[in-house]
């Protein structure tokens, strides 16, 4: 893992238990996107915060997998899951505002999210923005974790704006929406 990787991977996990407990639920379901986002970039520009407001975020549901142990997994108290899949560390209010140590040289944001899979197989995660033309995002998933329970992923968010983003084992699926914005200064 590299130095940067394991700063954000740190400075993630902080920044999630910080938050974790002014998390507040929402709704549940997976939203239906707003409109279909083609590969095809455009030039970046500064998103406002104040543009999460049109996006369909998915609120955690402060309610983790049964049976399993907050210690267990990572953002357990704001996981957003369907009984299969459950993505934990969900910023709140759905939107991710990233400081300077998440944004790359190339002003891609980098987060980190933890998972948890009650079907076995390897988790893959696909992203697309919903909001604008933008290069897909790029998820990483690190091997090491077995077939079941805890992942950890890295999602890579090319651009600011609203994104969709879909792990995958085997058949079972789980997609959430999240705003991603740079933190102003």
């Amino acid at each position: 893992m590299s130095a940067k990787t394991a700063t954000r991977f740190a400075v993630g996990l902080l920044g999630a238990a910080s938050i974790l407990a002014g998390c507040v639920g929402g709704r549940s379901g997976t939203p239906t996107p707003a409109a279909p986002s083609t590969t095809a970039a455009r030039p970046s520009r500064s998103v406002p915060l104040a543009d999460s407001k049109r996006c369909p975020v998915t609120r955690p549901s402060r309610v983790g997998p049964e049976r399993v142990s907050p210690d267990q997994f990572f953002g357990w108290g704001s996981s957003y899951g369907n009984g299969k899949l459950w993505v934990g560390g969900l910023w709140p209010g759905g939107v991710i505002n990233a400081g300077p140590e998440f944004v790359d040289a190339d002003g891609a944001v980098g987060m980190k999210f933890g998972w948890w899979r009650a079907v076995p197989g390897k988790l893959r995660i696909t992203g697309r923005r919903l909001d604008a033309s933008a290069p897909p995002a790029r998820g990483s998933v690190p091997d090491g974790y077995g077939e079941a329970g805890f992942q950890a992923s890295g999602v890579t968010f090319p651009t600011e704006g609203c994104w969709q983003v879909t792990g995958k084992v085997s058949s079972a699926t789980l997609t959430f929406v999240t705003y991603v914005a740079k933190q102003a200064g």
